[in-house]
């Protein structure tokens, strides 16, 4: 539990950093078995687009919803439908998960798809 508590710590103190900036929130959540990204407005009180490994059209073709091919096909989708809704701009909150893995195969498939941060 300790090393969720910490987690949890960290993401308290980047989104307090990201309601300060304005701009909405692309927020990553990782689990055992799936990969789930939300972009909120810059409060947390909207969900603008969303997408994970649970979806159906996310699902095709992928082996299982726990690896980085999971995560890039996420940041694509979640990079796509931020566009549809006019988002161009948004802040990373990881969530604090470390930048590396699913986590980072999803933001440079995010950023690849046009959104920028």
């Amino acid at each position: 539990m300790k090393k969720n508590i910490a987690r949890l710590r960290r993401a308290k103190s980047t989104r307090a950093h990201i309601r300060e900036l304005g701009v909405p929130r692309l927020t990553v959540l990782r689990t055992g078995q799936h990969l789930y990204a939300q972009v909120f407005t810059h409060d947390g009180s909207r969900v603008l687009a969303s997408a994970s490994t649970v979806q159906a059209e996310v699902k095709e073709g992928l082996k299982n919803g726990k690896n980085a091919d999971a995560a890039t096909k996420v940041g694509q989708i979640i990079a796509e439908r931020a566009k549809a809704a006019g988002i161009e701009k948004v802040a990373f909150d990881r969530s604090g998960y470390r930048y590396h893995g699913r986590i980072k195969a999803l933001a440079e498939a995010a950023r690849e798809g046009g959104l920028q941060f």
